[in-house]
């Protein structure tokens, strides 16, 4: 018989007996929105408020002091699928409470005052917990045998002594899976067969002390064995001072269907534990698990375990918490022949700090080994006294996490004696890159999370990884170089980093799930997937999120069956005024954020405003406009050239003579012999003007020699381009002079209304100054010839033209902004 005797380095640890999961059982079946979730508790109410929302799931109201439930509260409640009311005191529900929420699939009331078990008509309900109330029967009332859906009960009472044959009446072929049953500490009496009609069983978890009441615990047993029960789980099943006599186990080694075994917060001797253990190997249990025990040994030789010669079908020992009661190394010896069909093995929460030898070495087909939540260091685990020919030959998944490992290198050069070794967890450790990794080609899983390793920690991970956990690591970006090395990627989890941007240009081709939950990212739009082709599931909530454009297509577009923790977790964290609003109630503007969209807006619009203002600027004589522009665009320049030399000029002409072409006959025949003839100098565009210069310049250099200027008013006049021209210019020299420089003669009647609209100036002038009209009777004309004389003759004429030159020259800076 071949032995290992374990003499391992313990220290006291205390473990609790559940860790917090943060969402009791049931609520991912019934929560879908985070809108859903009405969280009440501990708020000092009397009552269940009457106003609730009415697309309420969860309800929660423990911690109050709510003494009685009736149906007013849940009117109109029809999605309520959840309800807890525990630690309220609760004495009473009514029949008629739950009858407007038939939808209610979990329903937490334990921890109250509950006298009897309450009627129900709940056809939905999955889960109900009674439990830790003052009912004094567990006979369950008549109206759960309309509970069709119920697969988890729990029941329990410190006032409930007994079961009695036909407590569980109404379950009885019902879908019931699981049954927690917890019993008063002074249980006085079990009928035998009562467990045995929930034919349907398959797991229970029993609160039952053995201590003084072996027969009822034995009576149990013996009832299960006629279910379906495969999972046993038995809470608190010794107390320290509990005197075992016999053998409290040996009716496993009759049990048909049982194959897991449980014992929780219990005490148990080093004697006890022999007597389970050689049953356990008798029986048909493949595995036997021991959560937050006391472990004591009573026995001056401690735990001794030979060989037992007999089939074995134990699979997997669990040992998750364990307290030992002397504070020494405890003794155990165990043959390994009981242990030869092992493939799954946990040393969790031991104490331990020094891996036994053979531990390594003499366990052929073990696959699983988690030695987590331990003391161990990188030479508590591979002992350097330790020599053995082989190490794991079969271990596929070894679990170091919550130890105090340091040396990646040293680690990878360890797991390359393992010649099976697919998955290492190393979370929650002290780990340190202190040399390059020599990583086993077999290793495809590898977890580091909670580790602070920071951006580089890529470069020292095996090509061959397929699932990477670099959760909690310090991560603030991913790049490219960073993930091209990693071709069989398919799983790679980032949670808890400060990463900011998901990129797009990462290559990651087999990638199928991908968690970047708690980071730093404010959006993820359609380009972060083309890196992803093969994307299956993406967990990216809590977030902080921008409830802008950028979020447009994650909100619209992305199919959320790929997203494993939506909607509860993505929340609006910008704008401010979003902040809080849960990701799925923003409605981002599809024509402000669609820029294709936008496009096929704007386009039109801008087609229809293009052609409103052509219309407009061909009706408003636009063209005529532009060209005047960009006339004045040239007086300024040329202005500018000519300011210095125009002080010190003088006028030619006493008038330049604005007219028509087709008014020609009478400025030759009338006008010009009668003024030139008494010694006036016009300037007369056909006769004057400088032959190939440009007309614009002609134009103002004869506006700027003469001292006034003539309009031939005609209805020829108001339709030539050239004479507008005119009128414009001498009207601003008009203004840079400060004096009457412009004569109106009217050959025909113009009615003002009846001039074109860029003739504006013209109609005005014609309004405010006065003009001399042509007279038809010959008699009128010498005053007429007269008028004129006057209005050109001047005293000292080169003194006055000089003047006049110099107020244009200071002024001549006006003409384009007049324009």
């Amino acid at each position: 018989m071949s032995s290992l005797i374990w003499k391992t380095v313990f220290t006291l640890l205390l473990f609790g007996h559940y860790t917090a999961t943060g969402r009791e059982t049931g609520f991912e079946m019934c929560v879908t929105s985070r809108k859903g979730i009405k969280d009440l508790s501990n708020q000092n109410l009397t009552k269940i408020p009457s106003n609730l929302p009415k697309n309420i799931e969860y309800l929660d109201v423990s911690g109050n002091k709510i003494l009685h439930i009736d149906g007013a509260p849940f009117v109109g409640l029809s999605h309520l699928c959840l309800l807890k009311a525990t630690f309220c005191g609760l004495k009473l529900i009514a029949p008629n409470a739950f009858d407007h929420t038939p939808g209610i699939k979990v329903l937490n009331i334990s921890h109250n005052s509950l006298s009897v078990i309450p009627d129900l008509s709940l056809p939905q309900l999955n889960i109900l917990d009674l439990t830790r109330n003052i009912y004094e029967s567990c006979q369950l009332p008549i109206t759960f045998q309309n509970l069709t859906n119920l697969f988890f009960l729990a029941l329990g009472s410190n006032n409930a002594i007994s079961v009695n044959i036909d407590d569980f009446d109404w379950l009885r072929n019902k879908s019931l899976k699981h049954l927690t049953l917890e019993t008063g500490n002074k249980w006085q009496g079990y009928d035998s067969g009562s467990l045995a009609r929930l034919k349907s069983l398959e797991e229970i978890t029993l609160t039952v002390s053995y201590c003084e009441q072996g027969d009822i615990y034995k009576s149990i047993l013996v009832d299960l064995n006629e279910t379906q029960t495969a999972r046993l789980t038995i809470v608190r099943l010794l107390s320290q001072h509990c005197n075992v006599s016999g053998d409290p186990f040996e009716n496993f080694k009759t049990m048909r269907f049982i194959r897991n075994l449980t014992i929780v917060d219990t005490w148990i001797d080093s004697s006890v534990m022999v007597k389970l253990m050689n049953n356990v190997i008798l029986s048909k249990l493949q595995q036997v698990a021991f959560v937050n025990i006391t472990y004591n040994e009573d026995t001056p030789d401690g735990f001794q375990l030979p060989s037992i010669n007999h089939t074995r079908n134990l699979q997997s020992l669990i040992f998750n918490g364990v307290h030992h009661y002397q504070y020494r190394y405890p003794i155990i010896n165990v043959s390994l022949d009981n242990l030869s069909n092992l493939l799954y093995l946990k040393f969790s929460g031991t104490g331990m700090n020094i891996s036994p030898c053979n531990l390594i070495s003499d366990l052929p087909l073990l696959e699983t080994l988690d030695v987590s939540d331990n003391l161990l260091d990188d030479t508590g685990f591979w002992w350097p006294s330790c020599s053995y020919t082989s190490v794991f030959p079969k271990l596929t998944h070894l679990s170091l996490s919550h130890n105090r490992f340091e040396n990646l290198a040293f680690i990878s050069a360890k797991t390359r004696q393992m010649k099976a070794l697919q998955s290492l967890d190393l979370s929650f450790n002290s780990i340190q890159i202190h040399d390059k990794c020599r990583w086993p080609a077999h290793l495809t899983r590898l977890s580091l999370r909670h580790n602070n390793l920071g951006n580089d920690v890529f470069k020292y991970l095996s090509p061959h990884l397929e699932w990477i956990d670099l959760s909690k690591t310090g991560i603030t970006i991913i790049t490219r170089e960073a993930l091209l090395p990693f071709p069989r990627l398919t799983h790679l989890l980032l949670s808890y980093n400060s990463i900011k941007v998901l990129p797009v240009n990462i290559h990651a081709p087999k990638l199928l799930t991908l968690h970047v939950d708690e980071n730093a990212i404010t959006s993820i739009s359609k380009e972060n997937f083309g890196a992803f082709p093969k994307l299956q599931a993406l967990k990216a909530g809590n977030n902080p999120f921008s409830c802008t454009c950028d979020s447009y297509w994650l909100v619209n577009y992305l199919n959320k069956s790929m997203l494993t923790d939506w909607p509860l977790d993505y929340v609006c964290n910008f704008p401010p005024s979003l902040t809080g609003l849960p990701l799925d109630r923003y409605v981002p503007g599809e024509v402000s954020c669609q820029m294709w969209l936008q496009a096929t807006i704007a386009i039109p619009v801008t087609f229809v405003i293009i052609g409103i203002l052509g219309l407009t600027f061909h009706v408003c004589d636009g063209v005529w406009y532009t060209k005047m522009l960009w006339v004045w665009i040239r007086v300024k320049r040329r202005g500018r050239k000519k300011a210095d030399r125009l002080k010190n000029v003088s006028f030619r002409y006493h008038a330049f003579v604005s007219y028509s072409n087709k008014d020609s006959s009478w400025v030759d025949s009338q006008l010009v012999p009668s003024l030139e003839g008494v010694g006036l100098s016009l300037c007369i565009h056909e006769r004057d003007f400088v032959p190939g210069e440009w007309i614009m310049d002609n134009i103002i250099n004869s506006l700027e020699a003469s001292y006034k200027t003539l309009f031939v008013l005609s209805k020829s006049f108001v339709q030539s381009e050239w004479c507008n021209y005119e009128l414009v210019f001498a009207q601003h020299k008009e203004i840079s002079v400060h004096q009457d420089s412009l004569v109106f003669i009217v050959l025909e009647p113009i009615p003002p209304e009846s001039l074109p609209k860029k003739f504006l100036k013209l109609r005005n002038l014609l309004r405010k100054q006065t003009y001399l009209e042509w007279p038809k009777d010959e008699c009128k004309r010498y005053f007429f010839w007269s008028s004129i004389k006057s209005m050109l003759q001047t005293g000292d004429r080169n003194m006055v033209l000089k003047d006049v030159a110099e107020g244009i020259a200071d002024t001549l800076p006006l003409l384009i902004d007049e324009v």
